[in-house]
C-alpha cells in the first residue's frame, strides 16, 4: 500500500484536555485525531472531506510524566454582557455585546515532539512539500517543520512492532495490547455545526510493543492479525515497525 509520510519536528507542543477550563491544563501524551484533521487541512489550505482518509502516526518528545514542562498562560473568559454594561468609545457611551476578563493559568507542555504521519492520500506529496500555512502542531504558537515528506510502500506481515503510537480501543486491540493507557480523545470536530466534537476511546501507547514477544503482546482465541509495517524503519527482534490507521469520521456519517 502507497502511502504519503511525514516527518515533523518542533520544539512545544501541547494538546489540552477539551474539559478543563480552570486551573492546570494538563495536555494529552501524543496528538488526538481532531489535531491531526486540522493539521493536514492546514497544510492543503481548505477544510477538505474527512470521508475516506486513513491516517497513523509514530509521537516522540523529550518531556517525561515527571518532568512535564509547565508555562504560564491567559485565557480569556467571555460571557454575554448584561442590559446596562457600556463602554466609552470616542466620547460615547456605547452597548457592550460582551464582556471578559484574563484568567492567569498553568498548562502543560511537550519538549521537542517528532511526528511521523502516514496517510492514505499519496496525491498530497507537493502540497506537504509546500504547505499552504505555517506548520503548526498544538497550539498556533508551536511552531514546527517539515524534516522529509516522501511516498513509501508499506508491507503486509504477519509480526510488526509498534511504538509511541494511537490504537483503537476496541474489540481487536484492546485483548492484544498489555500495555497503553486509554484516553477519550476528540476525534473530530464538525465545523457544519459549530464545530460539534465527537469523541472516541483510544489507547496511547508510549514505549515498544512486539508481537513476537508473548508478554508484550497477548494471544486472543488463537487469532492472528496481518501488519502493515514500514519497510524504513530498523527491525526489532525481527520485526519491521507496523503503522494502525484510523478515520475521522465513519463511513455513514455526512463530513465536508
Amino acid at each position: 500500500m502507497r502511502v504519503l509520510k511525514v516527518e515533523l519536528e518542533g520544539l512545544t507542543t501541547s494538546f489540552r484536555y477539551p474539559h478543563f477550563m480552570m486551573g492546570r491544563h494538563p495536555t494529552f501524551p501524543m496528538p488526538p485525531p481532531a489535531t491531526i484533521y486540522g493539521h493536514l487541512c492546514s497544510a492543503l489550505g481548505e477544510w477538505v472531506d474527512p470521508r475516506g482518509i486513513e491516517f497513523g502516526y509514530v509521537f516522540t518528545h523529550e518531556s517525561t510524566r515527571e518532568r512535564t514542562a509547565t508555562d504560564l498562560e491567559h485565557c480569556h473568559i467571555l460571557e454575554a454582557a448584561g442590559a446596562r454594561t457600556a463602554f466609552e468609545c470616542q466620547g460615547e457611551r456605547v452597548r457592550a455585546n460582551l464582556v471578559g476578563v484574563v484568567n492567569p493559568l498553568k498548562r502543560d507542555f511537550l519538549f521537542r515532539p517528532r511526528l511521523t504521519l502516514y496517510l492514505n492520500r499519496p496525491e498530497w506529496l507537493e502540497q506537504f512539500r509546500v504547505p499552504r500555512y505555517p506548520v503548526v502542531l498544538g497550539r498556533s504558537q508551536d511552531l514546527a517543520t517539515y524534516t522529509r515528506v516522501t511516498i513509501v510502500a508499506l508491507q503486509e506481515r504477519e509480526e510488526a512492532y509498534y511504538e509511541n503510537t494511537l490504537l483503537p480501543c476496541d474489540d481487536v486491540w484492546r485483548v492484544r495490547i498489555g500495555r497503553g493507557t486509554v484516553f477519550t480523545m476528540p476525534r473530530f470536530l464538525d465545523y457544519n455545526n459549530n464545530r460539534e466534537p465527537r469523541f472516541e476511546r483510544y489507547i496511547a501507547l508510549e514505549g515498544r510493543v512486539a508481537t513476537t514477544e508473548k508478554t508484550e503482546w497477548l494471544s486472543y482465541e488463537n487469532q492472528t492479525l496481518t501488519h502493515w509495517v514500514d519497510p524504513e524503519t530498523p527491525e526489532h527482534r525481527g520485526c519491521l515497525r507496523g503503522v494502525v490507521f484510523h478515520t475521522f469520521v465513519d463511513d455513514a456519517e455526512t463530513g465536508r
